[in-house]
């Protein structure tokens, strides 16, 4: 497991818009020792990545913990967001099935999805979700501000 705390950005084009998102994304290895340094960007988040591994029953019980976190960091009532299982490569030695994932990803308004960052398989699938559901949110918002005006 790593012990490396990496920062990005990554922009995402939005299809049939001509916009695209940013995303700021902060990919900690879930240690503790990254809490406090997690929490230090974090300032009203926009969206919500969750990734486990699905070889790790405590990578995945671990979410609600991350869950709760950012949650406390936002005063919105939607925080647009998806649960990403990761090492499907790995299936003999998986532990956390792929329905049991959805059902907690969909009780926490999350969107569920399955991918292998070795083999880049479904890689991109749940940043273009979180692009396109940050991006929705954004519109309402803009055409809530008109409406007021």
């Amino acid at each position: 497991m790593s012990t490396v705390m990496d920062v990005i950005t990554k922009t995402v084009q939005i299809p049939d818009t001509g916009d695209s998102v940013e995303l700021f994304l902060c990919d900690s290895p879930g240690k503790a020792m990254f809490y406090e340094m997690t929490e230090a960007l974090w300032d009203q988040p926009g969206a919500l990545c969750l990734v486990f591994d699905v070889t790790s029953e405590s990578s995945f019980s671990n979410c609600a913990r991350w869950l709760q976190r950012v949650k406390s960091k936002t005063s919105s009532p939607h925080l647009p967001g998806v649960l990403v299982g990761n090492k499907t490569d790995l299936t003999g030695r998986r532990v956390v099935e792929r329905i049991q994932a959805e059902e907690w990803a969909v009780s926490h308004g999350l969107e569920y999805f399955e991918t292998s960052a070795k083999e880049l398989e479904n890689f991109d699938q749940p940043f273009r979700a979180l692009a396109k559901s940050f991006h929705h949110l954004y519109q309402e918002r803009v055409e809530t501000f008109r409406s007021l005006l």
